[in-house]
């Protein structure tokens, strides 16, 4: 029995042994392709294989591969949704939408982008096509082209104010340098949009995000504008007859 025991042991050995080459030999394969790849694709920065200066070409700093921990170019990172255009284009919304027809249910894409310059300017759009992205260009152009002027003091808004849309509510306070963007999402992407940085603002009741976009527009829309210091000290001039 024992003599057996010993002799299945070393069947097992064996087995194991052999089913681990194969692994390793399995995965020199899977590995293999993937390493020809990487070493036929030049370095980030620096020139394709054969080019003065590249890998295996003839110019100084040639070398037969790419090293790890090489010279890298510094990464620079654009303004957060700071188009080329200098608008910043946010989307807020992407609903998937259904209609239904006599020859079946037809689907598409409802987007809502809120677009602004920064200073002042901000406007929204909403857009419906078949493809996320046809609708998200109609939502844009919708927006660029019903652009309202906002009223601030300084990175905040003049007072306080509150927007309504259906049976949405949005409360809008203004705030003290170094408060920031207190808002959701839908009402943080007009306040980006428009330029302020510090303000105070709560939703009350309904949460959809288009109705809480159209009550911030409709508060910030009714802020009236901070009257200069020479313009309120002024005295009317009264005339004689």
């Amino acid at each position: 029995m024992k003599e057996i025991k010993k002799i299945d042991e070393k069947e097992l050995a064996v087995k194991t042994a052999a089913q681990a080459e194969q692994i390793l030999e399995q995965e020199k394969e899977a590995t293999a392709p993937l390493e020809e790849i990487v070493a036929e694709v030049p370095a980030v920065g620096q020139p394709a294989a054969g080019v003065p200066g590249g890998p295996g070409g003839g110019g100084p700093g040639g070398r037969g591969g790419r090293r790890r921990g090489g010279e890298r170019k510094p990464f620079t990172k654009k303004p957060t949704g700071l188009t080329d255009s200098g608008l910043i284009e946010k989307v807020v919304s992407i609903n998937r939408v259904s209609k239904t027809t006599k020859g079946g249910t037809r689907l598409a894409f409802s987007a809502l982008v809120v677009v602004g310059d920064g200073k002042g300017k901000v406007g929204y759009g909403l857009g419906k096509a078949g493809e996320v992205a046809t609708g998200i260009k109609k939502a844009l152009a919708a927006a660029k082209k019903q652009m309202i002027f906002i009223p601030r003091r300084g990175t905040t808004i003049t007072h306080e104010i509150i927007g309504q849309c259906g049976s949405a509510i949005v409360l809008l306070k203004p705030a003290s340098e170094g408060t920031g963007v207190i808002a959701s999402g839908a009402v943080r992407a007009v306040c980006d949009g428009a330029g302020i940085s510090n303000i105070l603002t709560k939703c009350h009741r309904s949460n959809n995000p288009i109705n809480v976009v159209k009550a911030t527009f409709d508060g910030l829309s009714r802020l009236k504008a901070v009257r200069k210091p020479e313009e309120s000290n002024a005295s009317p001039s009264i005339t004689k007859p």
